[in-house]
């Protein structure tokens, strides 16, 4: 049995993270051919092409973004390995944003999992909207902000996951056979608000906005109570709220990017210790899919 050498994965997560092999070049610390070579090693060892290259742009294939979830898995695992075993006193504080809907539900037990083994970093988190935690962190709030993009947003970020939406109901509650369709929204800058609009516009479904929340939990609750429906990330439905399909009459609104921004010139290692074991619990958090080919 064949074994992939961690470095060649790190290399080729920071190429598909960058985008590009000069960028990737520069942050491994290595020239730009010595970037392409190992990443020539890895395809070879894996027997998949992992990138489609063009004049202009760097995708993946579906067999690359079949092994980045399995090579941030590895990775993860390797530097919690040695984080432990080396008991390493990494101390300082990092001041983490992140959507109302995250706090509540994945990242308590992921920060609970790193406070474990970093007790001398002292965690300080707020929770918003993304467009609001992103202008904060321009302005110099935040040191690490989890966000919600787009698809195809071009702004930024380290990819970590990718979230398929959700339309949601009250699990005794038929809100969504209703005409107007009632919502239940968040105010602007809302990206879950404007994709319903916008794919309700689209197809052409009468809506109307029942209930206005900034707060996840108050969504929740009103969901839960019947007064309307609203769309989720499918990693973040509570209980007592049931998931509703185009089966429904609702329209897919497809996925959201989640991406991590660290703040301009901070590398302490407190942050970028954080950085990674985020990334790395997301990815432990879902399962990959197979690296066969063809079928």
């Amino acid at each position: 049995m064949q074994n992939i050498p961690t470095d060649l994965l790190r290399t080729f997560v920071k190429v598909m993270d960058c985008g590009s092999f000069t960028l990737a070049a520069a942050l491994v610390g290595r020239t730009q051919s010595a970037v392409s070579l190992q990443i020539r090693r890895l395809e070879e060892i894996v027997d998949v092409q992992l990138f489609q290259r063009s004049a202009h742009k760097l995708n993946l294939t579906e067999e690359g973004r079949s092994l980045a979830n399995y090579a941030r898995r590895i990775l993860a695992l390797n530097d919690e390995a040695l984080m432990n075993l080396r008991q390493s006193e990494v101390a300082g504080r990092v001041r983490l944003g992140a959507p109302h809907e995250y706090t509540a539900s994945l990242l308590p037990e992921f920060l609970g999992k790193f406070a474990q083994t970093h007790p001398n970093v002292m965690l300080e988190v707020t929770s918003d909207l993304s467009k609001t935690l992103l202008r904060a962190q321009q302005e110099g709030e935040f040191d690490l902000v989890i966000a919600l993009h787009e698809d195809s947003a071009p702004d930024g970020g380290r990819p970590i996951h990718t979230e398929p939406l959700v339309w949601v109901g009250g699990e005794d509650h038929a809100s969504h056979l209703q005409s107007p369709l009632p919502l239940v929204l968040a105010p602007p800058p809302c990206i879950y608000r404007s994709r319903m609009l916008q794919g309700l516009n689209q197809a052409e479904r009468l809506s109307r906005i029942v209930y206005i929340s900034s707060s996840y939990n108050g969504i929740s609750a009103a969901v839960r109570a019947g007064i309307g429906v609203t769309l989720m990330a499918e990693s973040t439905i509570p209980s007592g709220i049931r998931t509703l399909t185009e089966r429904d009459g609702l329209p897919n609104l497809g996925q959201l990017e989640l991406r991590l921004h660290r703040a301009a010139g901070n590398r302490s290692e407190a942050l970028l210790r954080l950085e990674d074991y985020i990334a790395g619990s997301f990815a432990k958090s879902y399962s990959p899919p197979s690296l066969a080919r063809g079928d």
